[in-house]
């Protein structure tokens, strides 16, 4: 790819003195502009580049205080898009994401293709026995519930902090409201499917070293789970009831309340018959079951339903269509 002065980097920088100069090396000429956001970072990574790099490509932004990786690509974002940056890649600044990579990421936006793209490190199974066995069981679980929150299904390794954006999707983000922290990346896809944004993964290769992992898993268990419940529901209801209705948005309420009548009265009743040391009546069985199998069977027709419903045409061009449109 040649070079091409729309395309901009954001380094979030936390704790990466020992690796965010090689990273900046080894970014190549097709990138226009390169922001590494100093993150309140206690070893004064931001002094460290505006000292040792001579990049004239390169602007260092200060935190006054630490706002997490989320807030550091947000306050990227914000300067990329006044500059005029056409792409946005998003590259970690402790040496695990290859800088070689940028054209794959930025190559689908600029050909129409997408929207967002972001790094799969699950494509080559032969690389996925470099993974720490730790990381791989955990992305595993929670790209399956990024799957039930977000509605992409087609999509997997969500925490995979390698990303590329058109600006005119950014630019429609509620940038204010995003996670700030470790849901940062998955709180993302959310967002940009009540766009209808179009997210393709690129595959690559993660680059294991000596970087040191601020995440604690122990710590963020409860806190995930409950924002991916949260965003699943608000998703459902953007798309399934405030913007559209569809056979999907009577099948979901309606597949759950069968489940919970049948579970309800079958427990209750199955209760009953225990205190009693009597068997449950045949009529009394099939008046639980019966909700519970028609229930099951609605809850699977949305999930058909919502996995075929994956956005497919990316939105930048219509948005930079109605752009002009309203110029002309």
């Amino acid at each position: 790819m040649s070079a091409h002065p729309s395309i901009a980097v954001i380094i979030p920088s936390f704790r990466v003195t020992r690796h965010v100069l090689g990273v900046i090396d080894r970014i190549g000429p097709e990138v226009g502009r390169i922001y590494v956001v100093d993150d309140k970072c206690p070893d004064r990574s931001g002094q460290l580049v505006r000292a040792a790099c001579f990049d004239p490509r390169v602007s260092v932004l200060d935190h006054t205080e630490n706002q997490g990786v989320g807030g550091a690509v947000m306050t990227g974002y914000a300067a990329a898009i006044r500059d005029g940056a056409t792409v946005i890649v998003k590259l970690d600044g402790d040496g695990q994401m290859d800088a070689r990579l940028i054209p794959s990421f930025v190559a689908p936006i600029l050909a129409g293709e997408a929207d967002y793209t972001k790094g799969n490190r699950f494509f080559d199974l032969e690389q996925i026995r470099a993974m720490p066995p730790a990381r791989l069981f955990g992305n595993a679980v929670l790209s399956f519930l990024t799957k039930l929150s977000s509605g992409y299904w087609h999509l997997f390794d969500p925490t995979n902090g390698y990303t590329a954006i058109h600006a005119d999707v950014a630019r429609h983000l509620p940038l204010g409201k995003i996670s700030r922290r470790y849901f940062f990346e998955t709180d993302m896809l959310f967002r940009l499917n009540t766009l209808h944004a179009v997210v393709v993964d690129v595959p690559m290769d993660a680059i294991y070293g000596d970087e040191v992992s601020n995440l604690r898993i122990s710590k963020i268990v409860s806190e995930f789970l409950a924002k991916h419940v949260r965003n699943f529901f608000k998703r459902v209801f953007y798309n399934y009831y405030l913007r559209n209705m569809s056979l999907a948005s009577i099948e979901l309420p309606l597949g759950f309340s069968l489940l919970a009548f049948g579970g309800i009265y079958g427990a209750l009743n199955w209760a009953q018959s225990a205190r009693a040391d009597v068997a449950t009546p045949a009529g009394t069985v099939m008046l639980a079951a019966l909700p519970v199998l028609m229930g099951a069977q609605l809850v699977l027709a949305f999930l058909a339903y919502d996995i075929a419903s994956v956005p497919l045409r990316p939105i930048h061009k219509r948005i930079r269509a109605c752009a002009q449109g309203a110029y002309v």
